[in-house]
């Protein structure tokens, strides 16, 4: 895997300047918007402005999906122990930063607490195409949808100690701005159960596949040598309120937005877990759950 090494000054500027094919006009507008997108307390949700950003960002990764989660690493993962990507080059990479965080000595030392990546379609087209296609049929979508702008949402995680609802809800308000600022169109995105065996959640994705399964028109497959059916119980049989309480919280927040599931779950040999696929078209979301994270942190009544 390639890695986000250093480079001249010149080349670490705002990350989507950086990686993005966008014209010089809409260049300036992307500035002009970020870098900071919110604030609550002594966390802020940002967009990465430097190099050394994304390598904390990657730093994060490898501490929650290596060291805590099942992912195996290769060598050289290993030896810098940052989740390091090809697609991180093409992405804008969103983070929530403690700015009241310290040191071991005791010394203020703001830590990034959050991360996800997002990569535009213009970026993608220009590099290494979606990081979904590697376990779904993603063309078929796009062309029903020429025109429509996507956004590919991923690499998604957050400090144990900060897993509340204060991060998760400055994660989407930095999520949204961005989607509302680059005009999208859709959002999309892999999302993980725990594990590599579906049996175990045969509740979990039966309900997912019969009461927030994708239309036709949304509705992407998985690959074919990699395809796991979701309907492994009738729709008659799940406990929709123990199948929707086993979810995890991300999945839970996609599906509180109004987000809908793929056709297929796809077992992630490397990162030891069960994804399925979340397409979230702007026009069919909850705007009154949306907006929420688009108000003044301020006005916020978060736990």
């Amino acid at each position: 895997m390639a890695s986000a090494g250093d480079s001249s000054t010149a080349r670490s500027k705002v990350a989507w300047l950086r990686a993005s094919p966008v014209e010089t006009e809409e260049a300036e507008k992307s500035e002009k918007f970020g870098p900071s997108l919110g604030s609550f307390g002594s966390l802020e949700v940002r967009l990465a402005t430097t190099k050394k950003e994304i390598r904390k960002a990657q730093r994060l990764r490898y501490k929650v999906f290596y060291e805590e989660g099942g992912a195996k690493a290769d060598r050289t993962a290993s030896l810098i122990r940052r989740d390091i990507c090809p697609y991180d080059a093409a992405c804008d990479h969103l983070l929530v930063i403690d700015h009241a965080a310290v040191n071991r000595f005791g010394k203020p030392k703001p830590k990034v607490v959050g991360t996800y990546r997002l990569l535009r379609q213009d970026g993608a087209e220009a590099h290494h195409g979606f990081y979904s296609a590697q376990e779904y049929e993603i063309a078929p979508l796009l062309a029903r949808h020429g025109g429509k702008r996507f956004l590919e949402l991923g690499r998604s995680c957050v400090l144990a100690p900060y897993r509340s609802k204060r991060t998760l809800e400055l994660l989407w308000r930095g999520i949204w701005a961005y989607t509302k600022h680059h005009k999208i169109d859709a959002l999309f995105g892999c999302a993980s159960l725990e594990g590599t065996n579906a049996l175990a959640h045969v509740a979990s994705l039966s309900f997912l596949s019969h009461f927030a399964g994708a239309s036709e028109q949304w509705s992407v497959r998985a690959l074919p040598e990699r395809h796991v059916a979701m309907q492994m119980l009738t729709n008659d049989a799940v406990d929709k309120r123990r199948a929707l309480a086993a979810l995890p919280p991300l999945i839970k927040g996609y599906l509180r937005c109004g987000a809908k599931v793929g056709d297929g779950a796809v077992i992630d040999h490397q990162f030891g877990t069960t994804d399925v696929f979340i397409i979230m078209p702007v026009a069919e979301l909850d705007l009154r759950y949306i907006e929420h994270f688009g108000r003044p942190a301020a006005d916020k009544q978060v736990a």
